[in-house]
């Protein structure tokens, strides 16, 4: 899974992409949702991989089998989020209702020095960077990897470049380093926790009824710099609501380093575990158009 993903051509045409953005802030959120039913309907119908994949984990994830009305909405959610990314990149923040479930964790983190949020393909991460931009004082880095959306990279980048997040780009020979040295300034990292790029070390948990492979390296990246991880998805709810979820996951700082391939696999369990409970509450929110199951 974490080649295909990788690999797989980016479907994105850098024309359409601009003339989105140009409608959308030209003319609006209401009227450039609009735009969203022929695109999806489009990309359902030619984009075969990914629609039996939906299908597959909607089979999962739902009480019923997957119906073509659920394949629908789980690429329309995936669609207003991107398209919500360019109302919050051109401080446009106040079109969307953005709810935090824990606040009191979310002060905690603000008064902390520095902690790792673990997220996964899963509603929006942009409305953790919203968030960071209201209350000041919550700086974060978003650990990715960019090269498989590059054309919708390029063109989100070029909205508004005094407001694009940071970004630490995975798979490069300075990732660790940069990591290091925006903890070290007091910043949040954000990792995504359910794929991964080539060889990295893979854990198998437990997910939806089958066996997946998570990557090890967000929580060993916060066991050996001994920092605290926080799970974090920002879902969408429908309309311009989305929920921002916070826990707190094990620490893992103190663990000895004998002990420390057990906790993590077991802190990834708990992470596979969460993400299930989410994905079962809100189906249409994991944006994962791969197949994953062993």
């Amino acid at each position: 899974m974490s080649q295909e993903w990788v690999t797989r051509p980016e479907r994105s045409n850098v024309w359409a992409l601009r003339f989105i953005v140009w409608f959308a802030l030209t003319f609006g959120r209401r009227a450039s949702r609009s735009l969203l039913y022929p695109i999806c309907f489009y990309f359902i119908i030619f984009s075969t991989q990914a629609r039996v994949a939906s299908r597959h984990y909607l089979n999962r994830a739902l009480a019923h089998r997957a119906k073509f009305g659920d394949i629908f909405q789980h690429y329309f959610f995936f669609a207003t989020t991107i398209l919500d990314r360019i109302f919050l990149l051109s401080n446009q923040e106040a079109l969307l209702d953005v709810q935090v479930q824990n606040p009191q964790l979310l002060e905690t983190i603000i008064a902390s020095e520095g902690c790792i949020f673990i997220g996964a393909h899963m509603g929006s991460f942009e409305v953790l960077h919203a968030l960071g931009r209201i209350h000041g004082q919550l700086r974060i880095s978003m650990v990715m990897y960019e090269e498989n959306a590059r054309k919708l990279n390029a063109v989100l980048k070029t909205i508004n470049p005094q407001r694009n997040p940071p970004v630490i780009s995975l798979g490069k020979i300075d990732s660790m380093l940069k990591i290091c040295e925006a903890l070290e300034r007091g910043e949040c990292i954000g990792m995504l926790g359910d794929r991964t790029i080539y060889d990295e070390k893979m854990i198998s948990c437990k997910f939806l009824g089958g066996q997946i492979e998570l990557p090890a390296g967000p929580f060993r990246v916060a066991a050996i710099l001994k920092r605290p991880m926080v799970l974090m998805f920002g879902l969408y709810q429908g309309g311009n609501r989305y929920n921002i979820f916070l826990e707190r996951l094990p620490d893992l700082q103190h663990v000895p380093p004998a002990e420390r391939d057990a906790a993590i696999q077991q802190t990834a369990q708990q992470f596979a575990g969460r993400m299930e409970y989410y994905c079962r509450e809100y189906p249409y929110n994991w944006f994962n158009f791969y197949d994953i199951w062993k």
